[in-house]
C-alpha cells in the first residue's frame, strides 16, 4: 500500500499541470485508467516473482521497480510506454511459467499476443517476441508445433486490429501507423535530471549483476532456464531502449523488471545488511532529491 501511495502521488504530480487545465474528461479517464495500469504493473511483478521463485518473499522487487519509475518524469507522463510495459509483464508472466510444461501451447499463444499488443502502443517492444522464442528453446523444443504457435498468434493481432480500425474508422491499419523510426540522439540525456538517475540505475545494476551470476550458478538445473529468461529480457530492454523513438527516459521503463528481480536478490542476500541499508534509503530518496535539480 505504501509502494502504491507514492508511485500515485509521483503520477499525479507528473500529470497535475495537464490535467488542471482541461475540462476534457477523456483526459482525465485516459490518466486514470493508465494510473491503475501503472500501479497493476507492480501487482503482475510481485506475482511472477512469488509464483516463480524469482526472489524471496519480500517488497524489495516493487520498491525498486517503483523508485526507478517515478525518478524519470517522462515514464509518468507517457500513456504507451506503461500500458505496452503492464503488456510485456503479461507475457513474461506466461512464458516464465512455461516450466511448469502445463497448457504449452495457451501460455506461448497468450505470450505473444500480449507482446503484440504491447508493440501497438510502443513499436520497439515487439523485440521481446525473442523471449517468446527463448522460453520455447529451453522449455518446449521437442514438439514442432510450438515453434509455429507466435506466428498465429501474431496474425490474430493483426486481423482484430484490422478489424477494429476497417469498423471504426472505415480504414487499415498500416504500417506506417505501427512503425516508429529509430533515433539514436542521446542529447537529453545530458540533462541531470535525466543523467543522475540513470547512472545510478546503471552502476547498481552492474554491480548486482555479478551478484546474480553467482546464484544463478548455484541454481537447480530446472530453475536455471527462469534466470536466463530474466537476463535475456534485460537484454532486449536495452536494445528497446537504443532503438526507442525518442532518448527521454521514457524508454528506460522496460529495464526496471529485469533489474528490480536482479538487484532484489542482492538486497535480500545476508552479508553487508548496513551498507544495503544505506543503498536502498538512497534510492528511496533518489526521486525525491531529482526534484530539486534543475
Amino acid at each position: 500500500m505504501a509502494v502504491a501511495f507514492i508511485m500515485a502521488v509521483f503520477y499525479i504530480s507528473a500529470n497535475f499541470p495537464e490535467l488542471i487545465n482541461t475540462l476534457d474528461l477523456g483526459v482525465w479517464g485516459t490518466k486514470m485508467g493508465v494510473f491503475v495500469c501503472f500501479i497493476l504493473s507492480i501487482t503482475v511483478l510481485d506475482f511472477i516473482a512469488k509464483k516463480n521463485d524469482l526472489t524471496k518473499r519480500s517488497a524489495f522487487k516493487i520498491v525498486i521497480f517503483a523508485v526507478f519509475s517515478v525518478s524519470f518524469l517522462a515514464i509518468l507522463q507517457n500513456n504507451q510506454v506503461i500500458l505496452a510495459n503492464l503488456c510485456i509483464l503479461l507475457a513474461l508472466r506466461r512464458i516464465i511459467s512455461l516450466k511448469s510444461r502445463k497448457d504449452i501451447p495457451k501460455k506461448i499463444f497468450d505470450a505473444t499476443f500480449w507482446i503484440c499488443i504491447a508493440s501497438l502502443f510502443y513499436f520497439w517492444a515487439i523485440l521481446f517476441l525473442f523471449v517468446v522464442f527463448i522460453g520455447i528453446l529451453v522449455h518446449a523444443a521437442n514438439y514442432f508445433k510450438n515453434w509455429l504457435i507466435p506466428l498465429v498468434a501474431f496474425c490474430t493481432v493483426v486481423a482484430l486490429v484490422t478489424s477494429f480500425h476497417i469498423l471504426v474508422y472505415s480504414e487499415f491499419y498500416t504500417w506506417e501507423k505501427w512503425f516508429q523510426e529509430v533515433s539514436f540522439d542521446f542529447s537529453l540525456y545530458q540533462n541531470l535530471q535525466l543523467l543522475i538517475p540513470l547512472s545510478i540505475i546503471i552502476g547498481l545494476g552492474i554491480w548486482t549483476l555479478f551478484y546474480y551470476f553467482g546464484i544463478m550458478q548455484k541454481a537447480s538445473v530446472n530453475s536455471r532456464p527462469t534466470y536466463i529468461l530474466v537476463l535475456f529480457t534485460l537484454a532486449l530492454a536495452i536494445l528497446v531502449a537504443i532503438f526507442s523513438p525518442i532518448k527521454d527516459g521514457s524508454e528506460l521503463i522496460f529495464l526496471f523488471v529485469p533489474l528490480s528481480l536482479i538487484i532484489s536478490n542482492y538486497f535480500e542476500g545476508k552479508k553487508e545488511k548496513i551498507f544495503k541499508e544505506i543503498l536502498l534509503i538512497g534510492l528511496v530518496l533518489m526521486p525525491i532529491l531529482i526534484l530539486f535539480i534543475s
